[in-house]
């Protein structure tokens, strides 16, 4: 049910529904990489538009320090992290915040297809901002 109250709902429900179709015929244990394709497969078939190991450069002092790589951006407005892992660790969740900032995204979701269930966690970055400063 696409909730009017969180930004890009219509968006995250699509995601968490093509993540729940991948888990529901491939159950957990297997690479990321797989689940990986298969999402791609699924946005393919519910017609989302994404871009995958999309590159961000990080700064620190003005100075390009290297690249963070997200799994997906999805319609230009949501970063998705997927893992394959039997808990979701703190650094899994540190990761998606920080690539929220990265990005310059509001939203996020963490899926993780490691466990019997499926696991989605939602993400908001209250500190975008409106324009991206160019560096």
């Amino acid at each position: 049910m696409i909730d009017s109250k969180y930004k890009y709902s219509d968006i995250t429900e699509k995601i968490i529904g093509c993540s729940f179709n991948v888990h529901k015929q491939l159950g957990n244990g297997f690479p990321e990489v797989i689940y990986h394709r298969c999402l791609e497969i699924e946005f393919n078939k519910s017609g989302l538009k994404y871009k995958t190991e999309s590159g961000v450069p990080i700064y620190y002092d003005n100075i390009e320090v290297g690249k963070r790589r997200a799994d997906f951006v999805v319609e230009d407005n949501v970063l998705l992290e997927i893992k394959a892992m039997q808990t979701i660790e703190d650094i899994c969740v540190s990761q998606t915040l920080n690539y929220l900032k990265a990005f310059n995204l509001e939203v996020g979701l963490l899926v993780n297809f490691g466990e019997k269930s499926l696991k989605v966690k939602r993400f908001i970055n209250t500190l975008k901002q409106e324009t991206v400063k160019s560096v």
